[in-house]
């Protein structure tokens, strides 16, 4: 199918977008640090939010800590919290002292649900019937069929990609150009949906497909593409 403005293909990403881990690392992490007494006000907790997207769209702080820690899984997550610490405000002090219990804590305490967005179960047939392809590109280092079979979500989607299967990944142009190779269409007649301005819609953006942000929460007021808050939302972009 082309929908009335060109497109035939909605790419999406998988973490954040499809799939959702509720309550979210980035809100129980804070309410930790909260009960320990240091004040985090609304915009800290939005910067910290913001800066934790930049980080894992493949920074170059993510690549060098990546590098640093190898497979100190355990070394990894302290340094992410004294990071994200410093991101919320804290002191240099703060965030020394701080990251080891607040990593400690979110290993031992941190049981999210996945929960995938409701009307998601709908809208996936109604565009897969319509005529649309569907495909889901994600930075994971492995391939994830199995996690969209988890999700009930699989016989909606013609391909998925792991920025690992090709050495890319988002906001690099590459692994938008091998999922376009897969999807049979032009970076022109694609839509991309994803949730991380710095990975989704920089890196689609580069690679000349039709970004959407989805932000729910409106932690990039500014973004400089079309935005929704909900797949409802989605549709309307499509006429």
């Amino acid at each position: 199918m082309i929908s009335p403005n060109g497109i035939k293909s909605i790419l999406f990403d998988l973490d954040g977008t499809l799939r959702h881990h509720v309550p979210s690392g980035g809100e129980v992490f804070t309410e930790y640090v909260v009960g320990l007494g240091i004040p985090i006000g609304e915009e800290a907790r939005r910067r910290a939010a913001r800066w934790e997207h930049f980080y894992f769209a493949n920074s170059l702080e993510i690549q060098s800590d990546t590098k640093k820690y190898g497979n100190d899984e355990r070394g990894f997550w302290v340094n992410f919290g004294r990071r994200r610490l410093r991101a919320m405000g804290c002191s240099p002090a703060q965030a020394e002292a701080l990251a080891p219990q607040a990593s400690a804590h979110m290993r031992e305490s941190y049981k999210p649900e996945v929960w995938i967005p409701p009307e998601l179960r709908a809208l996936l047939p109604s565009w897969k019937d319509a005529g649309f392809v569907l495909g889901v590109v994600s930075n994971r280092d492995e391939p994830y069929a199995h996690v969209l079979e988890e999700m009930g979500l699989d016989a909606h989607f013609e391909f998925s990609l792991a920025g690992g299967e090709v050495n890319s990944f988002k906001p690099d142009p590459g692994i938008f150009l091998e999922a376009l190779k897969r999807a049979g269409t032009s970076a022109y007649e694609t839509m991309y949906v994803g949730d991380n301005y710095f990975a989704d819609v920089v890196g689609s953006l580069r690679a000349g497909l039709r970004p959407v942000l989805y932000d729910p929460n409106g932690l990039f007021p500014d973004a400089a593409c079309s935005v929704i808050r909900s797949f409802e939302q989605l549709p309307k972009l499509l006429s």
